[in-house]
Parts: structure tokens; C-alpha cells; sequence
């Protein structure tokens, strides 16, 4: 059985690289097929997700990254009821809100957890 590791992202993806940063490493990772990656996004990260990442910083890597990170076979997990969820515009990729309990669940069934 493959380790887990879980990438949860919390940067503001106009204003901050580490979003970008967070998604290419995490696509990266986990086309090595030798880890389980689960992408987090919460507050302002769940931005990455729209149709529209022009005026993000590094924004080819969520054009470039994220489709990877959609072919993993599970969706990319985000906070639920986040206030810019309603900005995302249609998303390409299928996501999954979840509340803190259930965040808690993935962490603690994870062996490692990257906080960007």
C-alpha cells in the first residue's frame, strides 16, 4: 500500500506563488504513482478551481498541474461553505466540499500532510 501524503492550501492564489507551487509539486509527487496524493483548498485556495486563472500569480501551473491532479482518481477536496466558492465560475474539475471534522479524518488517515 502506498503512503499518503495530503496538500492542504490555504494561500491566496492572486497575491501568493505557493497555491501554483503547491499544485505543481503535488502533481508532480503523484505521478510517480508511488504516493496517494488529496489536494485541500480552504478560503481564498479554492480560487484555483476557476474556470479563469489568468490574473493568478504562476498561473500555468494550475492550467498545467491541476488536470494531473484530477487523473488521481479522487476529487479535490475544499472547504465547505468557503465564501469564494460562488466566484469559481464552471470548474473542469470535479471537487468535493467538506466540513473541519471530515478534514480532520483525511489528515489523520494520511502519513504526511504539506500545509502551503
Amino acid at each position: 500500500m502506498n503512503p499518503r501524503a495530503l496538500f492542504i492550501i490555504t494561500g491566496e492564489p492572486r497575491t501568493s506563488a505557493k497555491p501554483a507551487e503547491a499544485i505543481r509539486i503535488a502533481a508532480g509527487v503523484g505521478t510517480w504513482k508511488k504516493t496517494d496524493i488529496s489536494v485541500y483548498l480552504r478560503g481564498s485556495a479554492v480560487l484555483a478551481l476557476s474556470e479563469y486563472v489568468d490574473e493568478f500569480i504562476d498561473e500555468d501551473n494550475f492550467s498545467r498541474y491541476l488536470p494531473i491532479v484530477g487523473e488521481f482518481g479522487r476529487p479535490v477536496y475544499v472547504q465547505r461553505g468557503a465564501a469564494l466558492l460562488g466566484e469559481i465560475g464552471e470548474s473542469f474539475l470535479k471537487f468535493e466540499q467538506i466540513d473541519d471534522a471530515q478534514l480532520a479524518e483525511l489528515a489523520a488517515g494520511s502519513n504526511y500532510v504539506l500545509r502551503f
